[in-house]
């Protein structure tokens, strides 16, 4: 047997990339960042950024801390194209 199991891998890491904010007060999956209304993608993003400012938060959760970082990739990803669009 491997010697990493599969109950190695962080929960935030075995499925579909998501995000728990409590802003939005719901579990959101990476994909839905793409249809997402402005307001809450501002939201998301004002939240995953205060996750990745706090360093603590990086030794308390890290695959939070991480999840949040590819959440708030994305969402300024898609906040600049909207821009570009308009």
């Amino acid at each position: 047997m491997h010697p990493h199991s599969f109950n190695d891998v962080p929960r935030q890491e075995s499925r579909e990339k998501w995000f728990k904010s409590h802003l939005l007060d719901r579990e959101v999956e990476l994909r839905e960042l793409y249809e997402m209304p402005q307001p809450d993608l501002d939201l998301l993003m004002a939240e995953t950024a205060e996750l990745r400012s706090d360093p603590t938060n990086r030794e308390r959760n890290l695959g939070k801390f991480c999840t949040a970082g590819y959440f708030l990739e994305l969402a300024r990803l898609i906040d600049n194209r909207r821009l570009n669009e308009k």
